[in-house]
């Protein structure tokens, strides 16, 4: 009877497995934080749903998804674009179980998508984050009633609606006592404020992350260890260093996520590795730190030359903005030809990009281990390819 018992149990368990065919690589150390951010408006011209997040294989190999973005009115948190985020019916083909949602459904949108997601992925945890460049403004009026914005997080993240989606909450201030958009006065200790008032009122087993500038002279006007007391870890932007715009210096290709300075870049700062560097010698404990990586190019067009440094008339085409594209786009439209401070570069006709592949990724991977950070975050999941290849590499 034990062995006849046994040989059901081996039976049954083949059956289950053969149900779902899709490879399920092994997931992240639990000591390896691998995340990624979701983007809100991504269902509408990218077309990208939280469905891709299981077809790709991301929800796999993500320990955590922040979607992006909540917004800050009025020194308090609220939804973003609510129609996207809890309304927009999906079909049946767009949806992560294959059931399209119906008029009755309390919850549809990506929340609803999210909801389902999570169900199938219980160890994914989510983490709603707020600000953003273009919504960071409204962290200056939160800087005055720290307590009452984490009340209205608080609120906000245990809607009925929604309740038990999200396991935190992400804040990206871009940036607190510094410029970004808009600058902000509101002092070096404006971003800890908030960070504790939201663990006061979230509790101590709720999520909080910040992101933080990859500029140096931006780190040093905020107290980021005294932030990081109150946060489970630091997302480090290292990535945008430079890119199109319209002084000279601008005007000349350089890698936007380089990991290390190589001959003739512009700023001996502007590499991943002396963000790092700059965070720990400010108090940030390493494994609080996560290296950011960008799914994305940053690109010239009217180039002089093959490498960095080459003169440039503008930004080259993209298509959801100038100087910019997808990798996935990039990677077939201008493949690599060379690399400079551990990031790749690509010379291709009149146009020059910069960006971020899978063996670059292998190399700062093996970097943030070797620093023993908390591990890697990308933005934004869009720009991989159809089978996560660029994910892949951050959690290998």
């Amino acid at each position: 009877m034990r062995l006849r018992s046994a040989l059901l149990s081996l039976i049954l368990l083949a059956s289950v497995a053969s149900c779902d065919s899709r490879p399920r690589p092994d997931p992240p150390p639990a000591s390896q934080v691998v995340a990624g951010y979701f983007t809100e408006w991504g269902v509408y011209g990218r077309g990208y749903r939280v469905k891709n997040l299981r077809d790709s294989g991301a929800a796999d190999r993500l320990s955590h998804l922040k979607y992006a973005f909540g917004e800050v009115t009025d020194g308090r948190c609220a939804i973003g674009d609510d129609w996207a985020a809890t309304q927009k019916p999906v079909g049946a083909p767009d949806s992560v179980d294959g059931v399209a949602d119906s008029p009755a459904d309390p919850l549809r949108g990506n929340f609803g998508q999210l909801r389902k997601l999570k169900a199938e992925y219980p160890k994914l945890e989510l983490l709603w984050s707020f600000g953003g460049w273009t919504g960071s403004a409204g962290f200056t009026e939160a800087a005055k009633d720290p307590v009452a914005f984490a009340e209205s997080c608080r609120a906000l993240l245990n809607d009925p609606r929604w309740a038990g989606l999200f396991d935190g909450i992400d804040i990206d201030w871009e940036y607190p006592n510094a410029c970004g958009l808009e600058c902000d006065t509101s002092g070096r200790d404006a971003l800890t404020r908030i960070l504790e008032a939201l663990r006061a009122a979230l509790g101590p087993q709720a999520l909080i992350s910040a992101a933080v500038p990859g500029d140096i002279g931006k780190l040093r006007a905020t107290d980021y260890a005294g932030a990081a007391r109150h946060a489970d870890w630091l997302g480090a932007m290292t990535y945008d260093y430079f890119g199109t715009g319209t002084t000279v210096a601008e005007q000349k290709t350089a890698p936007h996520s380089a990991l290390s300075a190589y001959p003739g870049i512009p700023r001996e700062t502007a590499t991943a590795e002396a963000t790092v560097t700059e965070l720990l010698a400010l108090g940030v404990p390493a494994e609080k730190v996560l290296l950011g990586v960008g799914f994305y190019g940053r690109g010239w067009t009217g180039v002089s030359g093959a490498g960095p440094g080459a003169s440039a008339t503008g930004p080259a085409p993209g298509r959801f903005g100038e100087g910019i594209e997808d990798y996935y786009v990039l990677k077939d439209r201008c493949p690599p030809t060379g690399t400079a401070g551990g990031t790749a570069y690509a010379h291709c006709g009149a146009q020059w990009w910069s960006y971020d592949t899978p063996e670059t990724i292998a190399a700062k991977v093996a970097y943030a281990r070797s620093r023993s950070l908390g591990g890697l975050f990308a933005w934004e999941l869009s720009g991989d390819t159809p089978d996560s290849a660029l994910l892949t590499a951050m959690g290998h």
